[in-house]
């Protein structure tokens, strides 16, 4: 399988990019042009080719003849990154290329979450952040993801967790709907997080879906599998 990374030199996307090779994928990344430096180690192993995610031309050339494309989509700035990132994947993206996203679990796509206050309250100060420094833009973000779940391609919006670095736990659970007691931990190593991203692209039961993850060994995991065998 040929995978175009999108968002390859930050930390989730160097984890999708491992996780990639090891499953024997040909890997194409795109990241901006002064991150190339952090894809050093794997020199030889994957393409990469610099530029602005949002650059339409940047990723036309990268997404072509690929069989998946993993994006991750960062709501930086106040230039409509995220959607123009989005908007180009989903137009040059090869007719039944499967497409996986990244976001938080502030994406809802059916307006049926249920949010915790807490989380309420952090999307409340990003957003003031967001217009204050014009470095964030959350909105946009959300724009995004409604142009995605609008389209007809193959794709899955993979909405994570608070995350965490260490050592892998496993592939994460989920929900289709933020509140569920499942996901109450809200915590997911985050190379797992990029690990449920790989995994998504041979699994046709995500298509059309927006599953909120969280760790396989969090407490809320481990209470759901428990109570489940009970029942069971």
């Amino acid at each position: 399988m040929k995978v175009c990374i999108v968002g390859a030199s930050g930390k989730l996307g160097q984890y999708m990019v491992q996780h990639a090779l090891d499953r024997g994928y040909e890997v194409i990344g795109v990241c901006r042009e002064r991150s190339v430096h952090k894809l050093e180690r794997f020199q030889n192993r994957i393409t990469v080719i610099p530029g602005a995610t949002n650059d339409r031309r940047v990723i036309e050339k990268a997404v072509s003849g690929c069989d998946g494309v993993l994006t991750v989509l960062v709501p930086w700035g106040r230039q409509h990154y995220s959607t123009g990132t989005a908007q180009a994947v989903l137009d040059y993206a090869k007719p039944g290329a499967r497409l996986v996203f990244s976001c938080g679990w502030h994406i809802t796509l059916d307006g049926k979450d249920v949010y915790p206050p807490a989380l309420k309250r952090d999307e409340k100060i990003a957003r003031l952040l967001g217009r204050l420094t014009r470095m964030v833009d959350i909105d946009d973000q959300i724009e995004a993801c409604r142009c995605i779940f609008a389209s007809p391609t193959r794709w899955t919006v993979v909405r994570g967790s608070d995350l965490e670095e260490g050592e892998s736990q496993g592939l994460p659970v989920w929900s289709r709907h933020v509140g569920d007691p499942l996901l109450a931990s809200n915590l997911t190593r985050r190379s797992d997080f990029a690990l449920f991203m790989v995994a998504a692209l041979e699994n046709d039961e995500l298509i059309h879906e927006a599953p909120a993850i969280v760790g396989c060994q969090t407490p809320s995991a481990l209470a759901h599998s428990t109570a489940k065998e009970q029942a069971q």
